[in-house]
C-alpha cells in the first residue's frame, strides 16, 4: 500500500528514508576520513574498494562490534546510547554540528513517530520587533529555521531589498539564493553562501524532520535547482552563527559586513540576525548611504507595525 501524505517526512520521503539519511550521513563521513587521518595502519597490499574508512574500521575505532555499527548505519537506532554516539562521533572526527545532527537523526529514528504537523503560524512578538527597530544603523532581521525572513528593521529591508522584491511573504533566503537569478550578483561569494545555507537547512531538517513547511521548501528546491540538489546530497551540516558576508547592493555597491546570529530562547527555531561594518571602513560609509536612501525612498517595504494582530497570534495556533 502506498504511503499517505501523513506518513512522510523530509522532502516527501517515507519514514524509511529517515534510515536512509542516517546511512548516507554516516557513509559520507566515513568517505571523508582516510585510515592515515584516523591513525590506522595502512599496508602496501591493502586494496581499498571504498574511499575513506570501512565500516569495520569505524567500529574498531569506536570500540563497538562491526555488526552493531552496521545495523546502526542502516538506521536501526533503537536503544542507542549517548556513549555509543559519542564514540562514533569521535571515531569519525565529527565536529559539534555533525555530532548534533547525528544525535538528532538517531533519536528521531529510535522513537515513535509523531504526527506530521501542519505548518504553525509564525509570530513576531511586539517586543522583538521593537528590538529590531531600535537597532538604528544596523540591518537586523528575525528568521526561523527554514530561513524565512519573518521581520526586519528599516535598514534590514533596505539591505535585503533584492530579496524583498519578490512579492511572496515572508520572503525566504534559500528560495532567493537558489531560484532568483539576481542572487549570484547580490552575494559576492555565492558558492560559499549556498554551501552554508544548505548546511543550515540540513541541520534544521535533522532537528525537526516532521516540519511540513520545511519539507515542502526542501522539496521545491530539490525539484527546481540542480545546485541545491548536489549540495543537499552531500549531507553537510554546520552551526553558522557568526562570520563575514560580502554583498553587491544595487544602490550603494559593495559591502563587507560581519554577521551575528542570536537564537531566541522564548521562540524555538527563531533567531535574530544582525550585520555590522568595521568602523571607518568603506562598508560603514555605504551603510550610511543606504540608511539615507531607505529614509527617503518609497521603493522599499517599510517594517510592519507591532500592533498588527497577525504578529501577536500564538505560534502554536494551527492553520
Amino acid at each position: 500500500m502506498a504511503a499517505s501524505n501523513d506518513d512522510r517526512d523530509i522532502h516527501g520521503s517515507t519514514r524509511g528514508d529517515l534510515r536512509q539519511q542516517i546511512r548516507e550521513f554516516l557513509s559520507t563521513r566515513r568517505a571523508k576520513l582516510s585510515p592515515e587521518q584516523a591513525g590506522l595502519p595502512v599496508y602496501g597490499g591493502d586494496r581499498r574498494r571504498v574511499p575513506g574508512l570501512r565500516r569495520e574500521e569505524v567500529a574498531l575505532l569506536a570500540g563497538i562490534s562491526s555488526e552493531y555499527y552496521t545495523r546502526l548505519e542502516r538506521g536501526n537506532a533503537t536503544g542507542v546510547s549517548d556513549s555509543v554516539i559519542d564514540a562514533i562521533a569521535h571515531a569519525l572526527q565529527l565536529d559539534d554540528a555533525e555530532r548534533t545532527h547525528l544525535l538528532d537523526l538517531l533519536r528521531t529514528a529510535g522513537t515513535t513517530r509523531p504526527p506530521r504537523r501542519r505548518p504553525a503560524r509564525q509570530r513576531v512578538r511586539p517586543t522583538v520587533q521593537r528590538v529590531l527597530d531600535s537597532m538604528v544603523g544596523t540591518p537586523a532581521f528575525l528568521l526561523n529555521g527554514r530561513l524565512d525572513l519573518l521581520a526586519a528593521n528599516q535598514l534590514g529591508f533596505a539591505l535585503f531589498s533584492p530579496i524583498y522584491a519578490d512579492p511572496a511573504r515572508p520572503p525566504n533566503n534559500a528560495q532567493f539564493l537558489f531560484l532568483d537569478p539576481h542572487a549570484t550578483e547580490f552575494f559576492c561569494d555565492w558558492d560559499k553562501v549556498a554551501n552554508d545555507t544548505v548546511a543550515l537547512l540540513r541541520a534544521e531538517a535533522g532537528r525537526d524532520p516532521y516540519d511540513r513547511g520545511l519539507s515542502d521548501l526542501i522539496g521545491e528546491l530539490s525539484t527546481r535547482s540542480e545546485e541545491f540538489r548536489v549540495r543537499w546530497a552531500a549531507h553537510h551540516v554546520r552551526i553558522h552563527t557568526s562570520g563575514v558576508k560580502r554583498f553587491h547592493h544595487p544602490v550603494v555597491g559593495d559591502l563587507e559586513l560581519a554577521f551575528e546570529s542570536f537564537p531566541l530562547a522564548a521562540d524555538p527555531s527563531q533567531s535574530l540576525l544582525t550585520y555590522t561594518a568595521e568602523p571607518g571602513s568603506p562598508s560603514q560609509h555605504a551603510l550610511r548611504l543606504l540608511a539615507s536612501w531607505a529614509a527617503t525612498t518609497d521603493d522599499i517595504e517599510q517594517p510592519a507595525s507591532t500592533d498588527d494582530p497577525e504578529q501577536t497570534e500564538s505560534a502554536q495556533t494551527p492553520d
